[in-house]
């Protein structure tokens, strides 16, 4: 039998407060390119926790970009969000001491995120806890993304780990259906401020 213990974080929400950066760099970019915005009411019912790639099919499926802006888009979006993570995305001490202590509790722990890898990887950089993590797992490692299960079920497989041994740490809609689905705990945050040292898992 597999023994092997596991938290499984979401990132945007969860491990790092960037949702709003996501929103705000995806809106720029679609007013500069396309004249139009996402409301914040769609942005937290409809988009919240999608891939940007997948937001903007959306889009085009409902007439509101053109497919060929799609691409030019997605490359400013992910610039300015670069440059949203470099300016403000900070070393979280509480963060720290709960993957030392979930560590030090013989935890394995995994990032699954629907971002790409390059801005997943950074932002666990520069938040302090990317030294603490045995897998991360972004939208560029599946063939589905969340809502899908599939990034949570590879991580538990990459780290040796039952979905009976696997606690997942979510906060958007999209993220705990995934979470849900794969049998796995699930414990459910509003924001990135819940995630501290003194959370019970």
């Amino acid at each position: 039998m597999n023994f092997t213990k596991a938290v499984l974080f979401d990132l945007d929400g969860v491990l790092v407060d960037a949702c709003d950066w996501h929103y705000e760099a995806l809106n720029r970019a679609l007013r500069e390119i396309a004249n139009y915005e996402i409301s914040r009411h769609d942005h937290e019912t409809r988009f919240n926790g999608l891939p940007t790639k997948v937001k903007l099919k959306t889009l085009v499926a409902q007439g509101l970009i053109k497919e060929h802006q799609m691409q030019e888009i997605s490359d400013l979006k992910q610039e300015l969000t670069m440059g949203v993570i470099e300016d403000f995305c900070k070393v979280d001490d509480s963060k720290v001491q709960l993957m030392r202590k979930l560590t030090q509790q013989g935890f394995k722990i995994a990032c699954v995120t629907n971002c790409i890898r390059k801005t997943a990887i950074m932002m666990l950089h520069k938040s302090g806890v990317y030294e603490y993590m045995d897998c991360v797992i972004s939208n560029e490692d599946v063939d589905h993304t969340k809502p899908h299960p599939e990034g949570y079920i590879k991580a538990m497989v990459m780290l040796g780990c039952a979905p009976s041994n696997a606690i997942i740490v979510e906060d958007s809609p999209k993220g705990i259906q995934a979470a849900e689905m794969t049998g796995a705990q699930v414990v459910v945050v509003a924001n990135a401020t819940e995630v501290n040292e003194d959370m019970k898992l």
